[in-house]
């Protein structure tokens, strides 16, 4: 008797909440046995309840912190073992707001390793069995603020950049020798989930016309790579506003966005000397009360947000001119 077909398996990063719970909800839908990666085991456990509960698939939690080398390679080597890989959702994220130069060097270290190392790795080991199998998906989850910078989220945007230009990459490899395998930047903007509640970031200071929803996000992301398409912007609003940062000259957006920063007190959010800061207490300033913006690492349990929306605090009205090798 020839044994059954294993299912295919999805591997998705900071799937505790967000984002990353939601591709975990639609992949099983499809059929997809699951490995959720996040930090919280609890939540972990709660989401794989919850979905076998509902669907007729296998779900594995691996806690992990993916800053951790040893906790990355864990990751990696459950990839690398899994011979039925179909997708690897690179989610894991964070954001933190403040001047560069005023915040603790850690926390953008832990970002830099975050957003830039682990998906590095990941991807390669993913890529490994993938590229044998002529088989396979990965998702890389950036953001519309990848595609320029603004100031007060400087790591952020930096990380995100580097995820596309990674993605756009690998996509462009893989054409050239004719693969079957599929790769994707996906870059929303203001979606709810966990990662500003975290920030204590006011929504209201956004409109609400600018946010989405997770469920919108993912199911256009996996409707586009269906289509096998590269670079996915979820929303008619932020495609637009992603058609502007190109269009608009980058001296004419820097103008712009030093401006806005200034206007709403971006440019204000460090402790410098009292003749060098802002004369109003603003909302932005009382986030980096704390080192890194945020509660001390001892009280703040969700340091990662891993499964938040990817953006940091509010965009310019005209954002930037992203470079043009981070593009499709």
């Amino acid at each position: 008797m020839t044994p059954a077909m294993p299912r295919p398996l999805a591997l998705i990063t900071g799937s505790s909440s967000g984002i990353g719970a939601t591709f975990a909800r639609q992949l099983a839908a499809r059929g997809c046995d699951l490995v959720l990666v996040a930090r919280r085991k609890d939540r972990l456990e709660e989401q794989a309840r919850a979905i076998q509960a509902a669907h007729s698939v296998q779900v594995e939690i691996l806690p992990a912190d993916l800053t951790r080398d040893a906790d990355l390679k864990i990751v990696e080597d459950r990839i690398a073992a899994a011979p039925n890989l179909e997708f690897l959702v690179n989610n894991a994220g964070f954001g933190i707001a403040g001047l560069f130069f005023s915040l603790p060097l850690d926390g953008q270290d832990q970002m830099h390793r975050l957003h830039v190392l682990a998906p590095m790795r990941l991807t390669h080991a993913a890529l490994q069995g993938m590229v044998a199998r002529r088989s396979g998906n990965i998702i890389n989850v950036s953001s519309v603020s990848g595609f320029g910078q603004n100031p007060g989220s400087v790591s952020y945007s930096a990380t995100k950049t580097w995820m596309s230009s990674f993605t756009e990459g690998i996509y462009m490899e893989l054409k050239s020798i004719g693969s079957s395998v599929r790769v994707q930047a996906l870059c929303p903007g203001f979606t709810y989930t966990e990662f500003h509640d975290t920030m204590h970031f006011d929504r209201k200071a956004i409109p609400a016309w600018m946010w989405m929803s997770a469920d919108e996000v993912v199911t256009t992301s996996l409707r586009a790579l269906d289509r096998d398409q590269l670079f996915v912007i979820p929303g008619w609003r932020y495609r637009l506003l992603v058609f502007l940062m190109r269009a608009f000259p980058r001296s004419l957006y820097h103008k712009l966005s030093i401006k806005y920063a200034r206007t709403t007190g971006r440019a204000r959010l460090w402790g410098g000397p009292p003749g060098l800061r802002g004369s109003s207490r603003t909302r932005s300033a009382q986030l980096t009360a704390s080192p890194a913006g945020r509660s001390p690492a001892s009280e703040q349990p969700n340091r990662h947000a891993e499964s938040r929306c990817r953006q940091p605090p509010p965009l310019p009205s005209l954002p930037h001119t992203p470079p043009a090798e981070s593009l499709a």
